[in-house]
């Protein structure tokens, strides 16, 4: 039975922060993770987080934590908040609630381990039937394989995680991320600031593609640009010592020029 404590006690509250980038040598999008050094999930690969702090908004945190991480100052623009996470189960030992960004990274730093971590690593993202896969190297962790959120924190509660998940409720978290991107591509697809301050439709439709679970040739890039003109504003053409017609660059038509 719940004491008057316990059911009073204050939660802590923390900022999740999915940084996404794209590798435009491999032209695969890639996230952020990094190897935790503390209690609990003591070396166990997560998504990057920081203590909110109390002469701060959720959103100065997140572009506070790509800063420790990365050493970026990023406009906020960049970051949108994703969802706020908030299940009795999902921080071992105390009560905490997580509020979860994605900051689209337009390049590809290195990365130099953070207070509270050993490692930090670009994971690349790929696909099978029913998850979304990062790797680098012989590491690879997936989505959260549930549909159900009741059955994800069931299983998070009795310590029933695959291995191949992430630290906490991370992997529910990156699921309800991918979901999200999918279900905007269509009308705000925020994701493209990763391309940096221009795209070409082949590099979108590259990043289209791994959100859609797609071979990028199976999205028509006459079809894609018809679609899809109503979000993209032609900026110019690239420079290329390349045969043939430069590709038109792009930028999403609803941001600040």
């Amino acid at each position: 039975m719940a004491t008057e404590t316990s059911v009073n006690e204050r939660p802590y509250i923390n900022i999740t922060n999915l940084i996404w980038s794209f590798d435009h040598d491999s032209n695969c999008v890639n996230l952020l993770l990094v190897k935790r050094s503390e209690w609990p999930f003591e070396n166990r690969w997560a998504l990057p987080e920081t203590f909110l702090r109390s002469n701060e908004d959720a959103d100065e945190s997140a572009l506070r934590l790509v800063k420790e991480k990365i050493g970026l100052e990023l406009a906020d623009f960049h970051t949108e908040q994703l969802a706020t996470f908030t299940h009795q189960t999902r921080y071992p030992g105390s009560r905490s609630l997580s509020l979860s960004y994605m900051t689209f990274l337009p390049d590809m730093p290195k990365l130099d381990p953070g207070y509270g971590t050993t490692d930090a690593r670009w994971f690349a993202m790929s696909f099978n039937e029913s998850q979304y896969l990062f790797s680098n190297g012989d590491q690879q962790f997936a989505t959260a394989a549930d549909t159900n959120h009741d059955e994800y924190y069931a299983k998070l509660d009795a310590n029933q995680i695959a291995d191949n998940q992430l630290a906490f409720d991370h992997s529910w978290i990156l699921k309800v991320a991918c979901d999200r991107i999918k279900n905007k591509l269509d009308y705000q697809p925020n994701i493209l600031l990763m391309l940096g301050t221009s795209f070409t439709l082949k590099s979108a439709r590259r990043v289209y593609a791994a959100f859609l679970k797609k071979d990028v040739n199976q999205i028509d890039n006459s079809n894609f640009k018809k679609n899809h003109k109503h979000l993209f504003v032609e900026v110019g053409i690239t420079t290329s010592n390349r045969p043939g017609r430069p590709a038109r660059k792009y930028q999403l038509a609803y941001l600040p020029a």
